[in-house]
């Protein structure tokens, strides 16, 4: 399509980086976003006088498009990450390790961390290096195998899940094994430990989120902020948009970049766009738990904790950290006030030195829909349409990644493409 109007739905990573790259290619595009809120499942807001993101969220060194696209929109100061990938991982016990690279290639740059890795012993160590093994010289395998099949397969035991896979694959991928295909599990073996020594580094923003999100909105011009796209007609003169107040836009095309959900009531009937499937995504909660605290700093910047209902603890400042509870379907509907509880009693026990302090402000945010999962078999939603004036953008579509910040850009930057050259 040469340059024209385009209209986006969704001011998230995705909506923002389609919009982004339709704007560098010479259209006119408006955003539109129900919430009033820019960043999507990447946001942030105000609680008690404090602006929090909505979870914490990271990135890694290998996540590319991201890092270029924060650094577009001017904000790449605003990124910290690793020199080298580290983490450390603490038990109720009072053990700690750290699984640490060496200045050595893939995948032996993890090597000597964890021949000592203190929470399994040799026996565990070596089952695991198996199956990463097996990753390596098989990184393909049935699109209907779930990652809880393939861990099965290549005999990962409860202790080798308790103390390696847990820990780093559930927040990576945000659900229970038994609901993720092992191609995506495999994918992020391969990419974050398998190919290239730097790519697991981790990276986070040291602003909250909504600035990097605001600072795209500004290159972009037109955002819309609490204004809802509720209804969307495609005829051979463009694409005609229905807002509040019955008020009605017309453009040349549009990038719906939105929920599997809203993706399908906009389209009205998918399958005329060449979309199937969009009933087989599931969403997925992730809840964070933010204590601010008396005893000044935890010496490290992050940890993943075993054996509790936390997965990672943030010290994003000085006397405040974030609690992190990925696939978090069993305490989404906790109380707060409970969950904050629940979070610092757990903070104290792998933390020995907060034991005696006391929280002096918590808030919790929850996310019931923080990432979306095809059933292991389906197929995940392309970005191109039978339409070349309709696109579908989203971390949840097809960019050969997980559900993720990354994901999210990449789909925009091919939704786009699909507008330009559909």
């Amino acid at each position: 399509m040469s340059p024209g109007h385009i209209a986006v739905v969704g001011a998230g990573l995705a909506g923002l980086s389609a919009a982004l790259e339709l704007r560098e290619r010479g259209y006119d595009v408006e955003v539109y976003e129900r919430s009033r809120l820019l960043g999507g499942r990447a946001t942030s807001f105000e609680v008690g006088g404090r602006e929090i993101d909505n979870g914490q969220h990271v990135y890694l060194h290998c996540c590319d498009h991201f890092i270029s696209f924060v650094e577009r929109v001017g904000m790449g100061h605003a990124l910290r990450e690793q020199p080298r990938f580290d983490a450390l991982v603490l038990a109720r016990d009072g053990t700690s390790s750290r699984l640490r690279a060496a200045p050595l290639p893939a995948p032996f740059h993890l090597l000597a961390s964890f021949a000592g890795y203190a929470h399994l012993d040799i026996g565990g160590r070596l089952r695991v290096a198996r199956a990463l093994a097996s990753a390596a010289l098989m990184p393909r395998t049935d699109p209907q195998l779930t990652f809880a099949q393939w861990l099965d397969r290549n005999g990962q035991d409860e202790a080798t899940r308790r103390a390696f896979w847990d820990p780093f694959f559930i927040p990576a991928l945000n659900a229970s094994f038994d609901r993720v295909s092992a191609a995506d599990a495999l994918f992020v073996i391969s990419t974050a430990f398998l190919r290239d020594a730097a790519a697991a580094r981790f990276g986070f923003s040291t602003v909250p989120l909504a600035h990097v999100a605001a600072a795209a909105a500004r290159q972009i011009g037109d955002v819309h902020l609490s204004t809802a796209v509720l209804a969307m007609n495609v005829d051979t003169r463009g694409v005609e948009l229905q807002l509040p107040d019955e008020r009605r836009v017309r453009f040349d095309g549009v990038v719906l970049a939105v929920s599997p959900r809203t993706t399908a009531k906009l389209l009205g009937t998918p399958e005329q766009f060449d979309v199937r499937a969009l009933d087989t995504y599931d969403p997925y909660p992730i809840v964070d738990v933010h204590l601010w605290h008396d005893r000044g700093a935890l010496g490290f910047d992050f940890a993943a904790v075993l054996d509790s209902p936390l997965q990672w603890i943030f010290e994003k400042d000085e006397g405040y950290v974030c609690c992190s509870i990925s696939a978090a379907g069993d305490v989404l509907t906790v109380p707060t006030a409970e969950l904050e509880r629940l979070a610092w009693q757990e903070l104290c026990a792998f933390v020995p030195a907060l034991r005696d302090g006391k929280v002096v402000h918590a808030a919790a945010t929850r996310n019931p829909e923080a990432t979306y999962l095809p059933r292991p078999g389906a197929p995940r939603t392309q970005q191109r349409t039978s339409s070349p004036r309709v696109a579908i953008a989203g971390s949840w579509t097809q960019t050969g990644w997980p559900d993720t910040m990354e994901a999210a850009v990449r789909s925009g930057a091919a939704a786009a493409k699909w507008i330009a050259h559909g």
